[in-house]
C-alpha cells in the first residue's frame, strides 16, 4: 500500500509542477503584455548576422492648433426661467471676432438697367488648418424693371444643407478624429477656446452627415476591393454602446479586406463593420470572391478552405511571434526556430531590394526559401515529440506544425506575401482610436467609423494628404454624377483632381 500511495504522490507531484510551469509561463506573457515593448525584436546569440527587423512603419501623431483665439463675452437673458428647446444651429450668431472672407455673387441674368434693392446675406463656418473663419456670402439682389420680379444669385452646393459648417470644417473634424484621435469632446473644447461654442450633438450630426454623403463613395471602395484576387484579411475589436447592455458595452469587430498591389496595381482597405466575430461577416463579404485570401490562423477562415476558388495562405508573422513568446520557456528550440525564419525575412528583403519580377521572386523563393521551409517543417515536428505540448514552446511548435502548409505557400507565386503585416498596419488607426476616445456611440456609429477608416485608409496607403483629398471630396460629391463615382476614391486622384 504504501509503494502505491508513493507512486501516486509522484504522479501527482509531475502534473502539478507542470501546471505550475505552465502558469508561470502565462504569468510571463501577460507580463510583456501590459509591460513589455511591442516590438518583436530577436538577435540571436554567438551570431554576426544582422537582425530582420519586419517592416513596419509606426504612426505619425499629426496635431492642429487653433490660433489667434480671442476671447468672446457672452451676455445671457435672465427675463425667463423657463428652459427653452436648444436652437438650430443653422440659426446661431456667429462671433464677430472670426475673419470674414467676403464671396459677391451676382445673379446669372443680364442685370443691364436693374436696381439694386439690397442684399441677402448667408454666413457659413468654415475652417482651414490653424484658423476657424467665417465665409460670408453676399448675393446681391436686384429688382427687374417694370416690378417684374427679383434678381439674386444661388448659393452655392453645402455638403450637408442647412448646416452651417463648410467642406473644410467638416473635413478637419474628421481628420482630427480618425487620423489624428482627437475625440469629438476635445475638438469641441478647443472650439470653444476660439470664441465658437459648438454643442457635441451638433458635432456628432455633422459626423453623420458627411457618412450619409459618402455612403455612395464607400460602396465603390468595396466593389473595387472585392474586384482583386488577392487579399489580406484580419479583424479588431471595438468597445461599442449598446441598448441592450445597460452600463456596459458591446464588443464588436472590425472585418478588414485589404488588397495587394502586385495583384491589380491599387492600394484599397476596407473596414466591414460586425457585431460578431462569427463566420456571418467574411462568408457574407467573400461570397463572390475568387482568389488568394491571406489569414492569421482564426479557425472562422477554415471554411475558406473548402471552397475550390478560394486559396487560403496563413501568415509567416503569426509563427514568428509564437516562438518569440516561448524564448523563456526553451530559448534554444525558440532561437533556432526564429534564426531560420530571420533567414526566409532575409531572402524576402533581398527581392525587395533588388525590385525584381514576380517570376523573378517566385525563383528565388524556390530556390532559397523552400529548403529552409522543408527543413525547419521537419525539425518542428521531431521537437514537438519531445516537449510538453502544453508548454509555451509546444504551443509555438503546435501552432506552425498545424499551419504549416499554408504558411508556406507563399513561395509558390511571387505576387503573394510572406505574412499578413499590411493589413495589421492599417488597422492600427483602430487601436490608437481606441485608447482616445474608448468606444463608439452605437452599432450605427461604429458602421460610419468603418467607413471613414476605409477611405482615409486608402489615401494614407496611396500617400495622399487626408485634409486636401476629404475637403474636395466634400465640395464635388454633392452635384458629382453618380455612375461616376468612383472617379473620386484616393487611388484615382490623379484622374479626377482640378489642373
Amino acid at each position: 500500500m504504501q509503494t502505491t500511495a508513493s507512486i501516486d504522490y509522484k504522479a501527482l507531484s509531475e502534473t502539478l509542477q507542470l501546471e505550475v510551469l505552465e502558469l508561470k509561463q502565462q504569468i510571463e506573457q501577460f507580463k510583456k503584455m501590459i509591460y513589455g515593448s511591442k516590438h518583436e525584436r530577436f538577435i540571436p546569440s554567438l551570431s554576426n548576422n544582422p537582425q530582420l527587423a519586419l517592416d513596419l512603419q509606426a504612426e505619425t501623431i499629426a496635431s492642429c492648433s487653433v490660433v489667434n483665439a480671442k476671447k468672446i463675452s457672452y451676455i445671457k437673458s435672465n427675463v425667463t426661467i423657463e428652459q427653452k428647446p436648444l436652437q438650430h444651429p443653422g440659426r446661431m450668431k456667429l462671433p464677430e471676432s472670426l475673419r470674414r472672407e467676403e464671396v459677391i455673387i451676382e445673379p446669372g441674368e443680364d442685370i443691364t438697367g436693374c436696381k439694386k434693392m439690397g442684399e441677402e446675406i448667408t454666413e457659413v463656418l468654415e475652417y482651414q488648418p490653424g484658423e476657424l473663419f467665417v465665409k460670408k456670402y453676399i448675393r446681391n439682389k436686384y429688382a427687374k424693371q417694370s416690378n417684374e420680379g427679383v434678381l439674386i444669385g444661388e448659393l452655392p452646393s453645402r455638403p450637408i444643407e442647412k448646416a452651417m459648417a463648410g467642406a473644410g470644417l467638416l473635413a478637419q473634424i474628421v481628420i482630427d478624429k480618425y487620423v489624428d484621435h482627437l475625440p469629438l469632446y476635445r475638438q469641441m473644447q478647443r472650439f470653444e477656446r476660439s470664441g465658437v461654442k459648438l454643442p457635441y450633438s451638433t458635432l456628432t450630426d455633422w459626423v453623420s452627415g458627411t457618412c450619409k454623403l459618402i455612403t455612395p463613395l464607400f460602396d465603390a471602395l468595396k466593389a473595387e476591393v472585392l474586384k482583386s484576387n488577392y487579399l489580406h484579411v484580419d479583424e479588431t475589436p471595438i468597445k461599442v454602446m449598446s441598448k441592450d447592455k445597460k452600463g456596459e458595452t458591446h464588443r464588436g469587430y472590425y472585418w478588414v479586406y485589404q488588397n495587394s498591389p502586385a495583384s491589380c496595381g491599387n492600394k484599397i482597405v476596407f473596414f466591414d463593420y460586425q457585431e460578431g466575430r462569427g463566420r456571418e461577416g467574411p462568408m457574407e463579404i467573400l461570397q463572390n470572391f475568387r482568389g488568394y485570401l491571406q489569414t492569421d490562423g482564426y479557425s472562422v477562415y477554415d471554411i475558406f478552405n473548402k471552397q475550390n476558388e478560394i486559396t487560403l495562405i496563413h501568415c509567416m508573422a503569426h509563427a514568428r511571434r509564437m516562438f518569440t513568446q516561448a524564448l523563456e520557456n526553451d530559448e534554444t528550440r525558440a532561437a533556432y526556430a526564429m534564426k531560420e525564419i530571420q533567414k526566409l525575412y532575409a531572402i524576402e528583403r533581398d527581392c525587395k531590394e533588388r525590385n525584381l519580377s514576380v517570376d523573378e521572386i517566385k525563383t528565388v523563393r524556390q530556390q532559397q526559401s523552400v529548403p529552409i521551409l522543408t527543413s525547419l517543417g521537419e525539425w518542428m515536428k521531431e521537437q514537438y515529440m519531445q516537449i510538453t505540448p502544453k508548454s509555451t514552446i509546444g504551443k509555438a511548435l503546435g501552432y506552425s506544425i498545424e499551419r504549416w502548409e499554408k504558411i508556406s505557400l507563399y513561395t509558390e507565386n511571387g505576387m503573394l506575401n510572406i505574412d499578413n503585416n499590411p493589413v495589421e498596419n492599417s488597422i492600427r488607426p483602430v487601436a490608437l482610436g481606441r485608447k482616445n476616445y474608448l468606444f463608439a456611440g452605437s452599432h450605427e456609429a461604429a458602421r460610419r467609423s468603418g467607413m471613414l477608416y476605409s477611405l482615409l485608409g486608402t489615401c494614407k496607403m496611396n500617400g495622399i494628404e487626408p485634409y486636401a483629398w476629404f475637403k474636395n471630396i466634400l465640395e464635388k460629391i454633392p452635384s458629382h454624377p453618380i455612375n461616376k463615382i468612383k472617379d473620386l476614391l484616393p487611388h484615382h486622384l490623379h484622374s479626377h483632381t482640378d489642373s
